[in-house]
């Protein structure tokens, strides 16, 4: 199967299995889906909708945040890992959004990557779930289905993102991300599926054999 014949077949594929993604992390604003999305590093999605219950009952919104001790929000992030950190990041960023951009999320990657704790994917998370402009968000998961599939060398997750970015309308970008993560969790995990086993893999790959190897991120 040629590339061109792979991307078509993956985009069918998935817009009749998750036709209408949710965005996976509960939130109310853009605000509640930046710290959310900033609490997911290396943790799962469902750890993160456990611990946001409790955190934004203290604050949820960046000029109740500012207010907080890096140390009562680390206690209660706890559980989603790099605690110190995250907690630390969450405060400052709350009091750049305060004193910088008048207690609201800014809906450009500049802006948002110069926050404390924002990287590239976070801010496209944001970008794209939040406001609805074209993003790529690139996590472990896809870059290694994006591997399997034969839509990028794995170089890098930046190389990925442009990659995918190239091969697919700009139009679908943002559900694209979705439907990738959920597919993956279900049918093409890191465990579950070597890029021999699910439908996807062994469609854009019939004569594969032996597990493919990914490059990680």
């Amino acid at each position: 199967m040629l590339k061109k014949q792979r991307v078509a077949y993956i985009l069918e594929k998935l817009d009749a299995l998750y036709p209408q993604p949710p965005i996976p992390l509960r939130h109310r604003d853009p605000y509640t889906l930046l710290v959310a999305v900033l609490l997911s590093a290396q943790c799962t999605d469902e750890r993160v909708n456990q611990i946001t219950p409790q955190l934004f009952k203290l604050a949820d919104n960046p000029i109740d945040m500012a207010k907080q001790s890096a140390a009562k929000v680390q206690q209660i992030i706890r559980p989603c890992g790099l605690a110190p950190q995250k907690s630390k990041a969450i405060v400052n960023l709350s009091k750049i959004l305060v004193e910088q951009h008048g207690g609201k999320v800014p809906d450009n990657f500049a802006d948002l990557e110069a926050l404390p704790g924002v990287g590239h994917k976070t801010a496209s998370v944001v970008m794209s779930q939040a406001f609805g402009h074209p993003a790529f968000p690139v996590d472990t998961h896809i870059h290694r289905l994006a591997q399997r599939w034969g839509l990028t060398n794995g170089s890098s997750v930046a190389q990925t993102e442009k990659d995918l970015k190239r091969l697919f309308p700009k139009d679908k970008w943002n559900t694209l991300h979705l439907q990738i993560i959920y597919y993956g969790r279900e049918f093409c995990s890191a465990r579950g599926c070597d890029g021999t086993v699910c439908e996807i893999c062994t469609t854009c790959y019939p004569n594969r054999k032996k597990p493919f190897k990914t490059k990680k991120a």
